[in-house]
């Protein structure tokens, strides 16, 4: 009831920046502007989601040798000084920008406004209590997004996730957006 008319009002609003996100992209790196990746939805459903193109064409095959260099592991896969990351790529990281074409996600139904982030699908081989974020949509921002984000270890995630899905509400919901604005404005946790 919600997701779709925000979505809505949220691309309008971010057309405008998309377009002269999408020129930078293009105007600085070769490749496409638009990443698409296989993500893991609800119930585990596969799904393609995405988001603007922040790393060098080659990146995902330098994926497996950097590993080792990511705090967070495989299932979290960040580093702070990436460096398949492009300039612009940067930029749109630190202020969240790359996520924009997920409200296209969202749209589509694949995705809500809030949620667990949804991994990819090679790194959604986790067990246990840690499948149980797969009871609900994923979300273009989440607890996890809100509260710290790539400072987290996956087992913080999880748990931040697990909380998310057992008190899902509206309330809840209208909160992490709220929060969401600050995070992407202080950009705590985002590379």
């Amino acid at each position: 009831m919600i997701d779709i008319p925000v979505s809505v009002l949220l691309a309008l609003l971010a057309l405008p920046f998309a377009l002269i996100v999408a020129v930078l992209i293009k105007a600085t790196s070769r490749g496409p502007v638009l990443l698409r990746q296989s993500r893991t939805g609800h119930y585990g459903r596969p799904f393609r989601m995405y988001k603007f193109r922040t790393m060098y064409c080659d990146a995902h095959g330098e994926r497996a040798a950097l590993i080792p260099f990511s705090p967070t592991g495989r299932h979290l896969f960040k580093i702070r000084h990436d460096p398949r990351i492009t300039p612009v790529g940067r930029i749109l990281r630190r202020l969240s920008l790359d996520e924009l074409p997920q409200l296209l996600n969202v749209l589509c139904g694949d995705m809500a406004l809030v949620g667990p982030r949804p991994l990819l699908v090679e790194d959604s081989d986790y067990e246990g209590q840690a499948r149980d974020r797969l009871l609900v949509p994923p979300g273009l921002t989440g607890l996890w997004q809100v509260s710290g984000r790539s400072d987290l270890t996956f087992e913080e995630m999880v748990q931040l996730d697990l909380h998310y899905v057992a008190n899902s509400s509206l309330r809840l919901d209208l909160t992490i957006l709220l929060r969401t604005v600050l995070a992407v404005f202080t950009a705590r946790g985002a590379y």
